[in-house]
């Protein structure tokens, strides 16, 4: 899923949340697609990282049965199954690729050579059969003295135990260059919010992958909001009353 590409073109990848939103987004072009856990947990009805495992691995497959391109899933922090059967489960549900995370139950950082070992163990079940993303989440719950120096030591042990890809979620634009600076090479995920950069800029500034999380879906939510505000206004309806 990753091609050379020049520097102002990075690859942008919707997060879909079910069959019907993956669709509108190979309708739209785009080559490759990227599921969103808390996306999926959102619309299935849980707080994000509770979502049962079954669940997560179902609507992956219906998403991926439902388009030609390929899709990436996020299996979170692989819901404490073997690499053996993590593997066996994501290719099970048709994706060709994966995002670990390196929180651990708890909301904590799980050790870095720890999550090494165990991406390591993923790329060896895998072999090349998978693109593995690998999560850094120091900017989510790191110690806030780290900051590019805490992540970049992340990603350089993770590319070296196999990931493809290192994804420093809720690093701010403007740490782009100086992961780069600091020896992260190779593809890097950027997580886009509104007001950020624009793809060029940030392909500029050293992204070359860039993800959703479930922001599409929350944007979408809104447009929803409003419909239904103006449904409940025709029918003279308002918030609060069912009488």
């Amino acid at each position: 899923m990753h091609h050379d590409r020049p520097a102002d073109r990075p690859l942008v990848l919707p997060g879909p949340w079910d069959a019907f939103s993956a669709r509108a987004f190979e309708e739209a072009g785009f080559p490759a697609l990227a599921t969103p856990s808390a996306g999926i947990a959102a619309v299935l009805g849980y707080a994000d990282g509770r979502t049962p495992p079954d669940e997560m691995f179902a609507a992956v497959a219906r998403i991926a049965r439902a388009v030609s391109v390929p899709v990436t899933a996020d299996v979170e922090a692989g819901y404490g199954l073997s690499a053996t059967e993590l593997v066996a489960r994501v290719l099970e549900a048709g994706a060709v690729g994966v995002n670990l995370e390196d929180t651990a139950p708890g909301r904590v950082l799980r050790d870095p050579r720890e999550q090494a070992d165990w991406l390591a163990e993923v790329r060896e079940e895998a072999g090349p059969a998978l693109v593995i993303n690998a999560r850094v989440d120091t900017y989510l719950h790191g110690s806030g003295s780290g900051g590019v120096a805490e992540a970049a030591e992340r990603a350089r042990l993770y590319v070296a135990a196999g990931a493809d890809c290192v994804y420093p979620i809720k690093a701010p634009a403007a740490d782009l260059p100086r992961l780069r600076e600091a020896g992260v090479d190779g593809p890097l995920n950027f997580l886009s919010l509104p007001g950020d950069p624009s793809f060029a800029e940030l392909g500029r500034l050293g992204a070359t992958r860039i993800t959703f999380g479930p922001g599409l879906l929350h944007r979408s939510l809104a447009g929803l909001g409003e419909l239904a505000r103006g449904l409940a206004a025709d029918a003279g309806t308002t918030a609060g009353t069912t009488s």
